[in-house]
């Protein structure tokens, strides 16, 4: 078994489940070590079991039909099946000034609820500024902030678009969106990583 896979094993499931309910994302701090080949579709195999299970338990709340597979294979050869080849899976690589806008990778018939957040590089020795931020937006309410404090080697799970809310009068979706804040200084290189595809061939930008 490999570290990564080890330390997988080893994560309390039923806590981060709990978390994602009440948050829409959690931090997982020293995840993962150096960059190293086959890093990112390590963690979307690893992770895609349990999340499924929790955006299974999501769809039920919100009384949605679809169910996930239990396999990543499974899931995208379902994407493909109806157009959905495009990868969503990105490394941002920010300098001094630049951000990444407030978005959504929210496109297609297939839409996995979550996605991975990482930081290849080390706030405040490599960079400054750079805050990873999520939005969410309930109805009738002004959006609320929420500042993932990320750091080398930690791993964030991160609600896609959408994650049931309970209100007083039952499950509600509320939306949520992601940022990067403006880089200060230095170079900020980090990844965002999904398990579904966009529309489109694979080699479209």
């Amino acid at each position: 078994m490999t570290t990564l896979a080890a330390t997988l094993e080893r994560l309390d499931w039923q806590s981060i489940g709990l978390e994602l309910d009440r948050e829409g994302f959690i931090v997982l701090p020293g995840l993962f070590g150096l960059e190293a080949p086959g890093l990112f579709g390590n963690l979307l195999n690893g992770f895609y079991p349990p999340l499924a299970q929790v955006s299974n338990q999501w769809n039920d709340i919100l009384q949605l039909p679809y169910r996930f597979p239990p396999q990543l294979p499974d899931f995208h050869a379902q994407c493909r099946a109806v157009g959905q080849q495009r990868e969503l899976s990105r490394l941002t690589c920010l300098h001094e000034d630049e951000h990444l806008a407030l978005g959504q990778d929210a496109e297609g018939e297939y839409l996995f609820p979550f996605q991975l957040v990482g930081v290849l590089s080390a706030p405040g020795e490599d960079f400054t500024g750079g805050e990873f931020i999520l939005t969410e937006q309930r109805p009738r309410m002004q959006s609320r902030p929420m500042v993932l404090p990320l750091q080398h080697g930690d791993l964030a799970v991160i609600t896609t678009a959408h994650r049931p809310f309970k209100g007083r009068k039952g499950y509600y979706r509320v939306n949520i969106k992601h940022a990067i804040s403006p880089v200060r200084s230095g170079e900020r290189r980090g990844f965002l990583l999904s398990f579904h595809f966009g529309p489109g061939a694979p080699h479209d930008s």
